[in-house]
């Protein structure tokens, strides 16, 4: 699922032009984002555009391609490395070993343990092409890791030929997408933030402070995201949103909160999600930046960027919004199907209730008042 209302290179200053501080720290919405030139693909989009050809050309063998076509059939998205795992022909072992390569490489790209363990799975590319995908067709083999502003995506055939399919339209011929498992790199990925953080004194619980009944936060009772431009190629979304604001020490503080249901457009979610502990911040007020995950996340530098735009912010006695200081911390070069900003959210007080719509006009949460307590 893409987000994709602002660019990144306008958004930072479209937020600094459009939001006006205060001492209340209230804001505007966003101003509209101009489209500039394609980015270049990135680490994780060129070995998996690498891995969709290996594929392509190792289904010549007949067994693989009625392994592959059968596990495609009844599963949502297969586990590549595990369907390899099984393969008895040279071919299907060759091609076992070439993923667990790509695998380790996309480990890296994204900042991420080698221990995470497999990343890339494979699906059809749209529900439609399931009647299609017979035992004599010949399936082409994409990738995900396309811009979701391209109007045409590399497929490859049985003998490595690139192929140009358009981004707008469902091909009839059935295509088979590698991408990447984001639940378990968003999992993972919040790990390193959590560790980061919380070694950087970002994220440090105030346990001591908290009344002996328990604490107040913020409950997220129902949230949507809006985007009616999805290419038929992209997988489903994995979301995550960053809650800013000053700790009781007065340091910049930020919490990660992963939303993994969060998975479709125009589609209404009721997570009764915890968003904000505020027995953690010292005002009443904080930020909400929503981001996606769109494949080529690299959290370890993600963390590093934030931790040193966040510890050079002092406290001035009031509330100052940080989600420019958010978004300034990451290069443009980031924002190639990277972590895709979705929507923000300035100045969530303690109180809030009801619906707030979001900064950029792309979706809206629901929130209440929680009391959490203690047993």
């Amino acid at each position: 699922m893409s987000k994709r209302p602002l660019r990144p290179t306008t958004l930072v200053a479209a937020i600094l032009s459009a939001i006006t501080f205060t001492t209340a720290g209230t804001a505007a919405a966003a101003a509209p984002a101009h489209h500039g030139a394609a980015p270049a693909p990135s680490a994780v989009s060129r070995i998996e555009d690498q891995t969709a050809r290996a594929i392509a050309v190792a289904l010549t063998d007949p067994a693989l391609r009625a392994q592959v076509r059968s596990a495609a059939l009844s599963s949502h998205e297969v586990d590549l490395q595990a369907l390899s795992g099984r393969a008895t022909t040279a071919s299907g072992k060759a091609l076992h070993s070439r993923l667990q390569s790509a695998d380790r490489r996309i480990a890296a790209a994204k900042g991420l343990d080698a221990k995470v363990g497999s990343l890339l799975r494979l699906r059809l590319g749209a529900d439609s092409m399931r009647t299609a995908l017979t035992a004599e067709s010949e399936p082409l083999v994409a990738s995900a890791g396309a811009s979701d502003d391209s109007t045409t995506l590399t497929a490859y055939d049985s003998r490595g030929r690139a192929h140009k399919l358009d981004t707008r339209s469902v091909p009839n011929r059935p295509v088979y997408v590698v991408d990447i498992d984001e639940s378990r790199a968003v999992a993972a990925g919040m790990a390193i933030l959590h560790k980061a953080f919380a070694e950087h004194g970002l994220s440090t619980p105030a346990a001591t402070t908290m009344d002996a009944a328990g604490w107040w936060a913020t409950k997220v009772d129902a949230v949507e995201v809006y985007d009616d431009q999805e290419p038929w190629f992209k997988g489903d979304a994995e979301m995550f949103s960053l809650v800013t604001g000053f700790g009781l020490d007065g340091k910049a503080r930020v919490d990660s909160v992963d939303m993994p249901y969060l998975n479709n457009d125009n589609t209404v979610y009721y997570p009764n999600q915890i968003l904000v502990n505020w027995s953690n911040y010292k005002y009443n007020l904080a930020d909400v930046v929503m981001m996606e995950d769109d494949g080529d996340t690299n959290y370890l530098s993600l963390a590093q960027a934030l931790t040193t735009a966040l510890l050079t912010i002092a406290d001035q006695g009031t509330y100052i919004p940080l989600v420019n200081a958010v978004l300034n911390a990451m290069p443009t070069s980031w924002w190639t199907d990277d972590p895709d900003y979705v929507e923000s959210w300035y100045t969530l007080a303690q109180g809030s209730t009801g619906r707030l719509n979001g900064a950029s006009g792309n979706g809206w949460m629901t929130v209440e008042p929680y009391f959490v307590q203690q047993f």
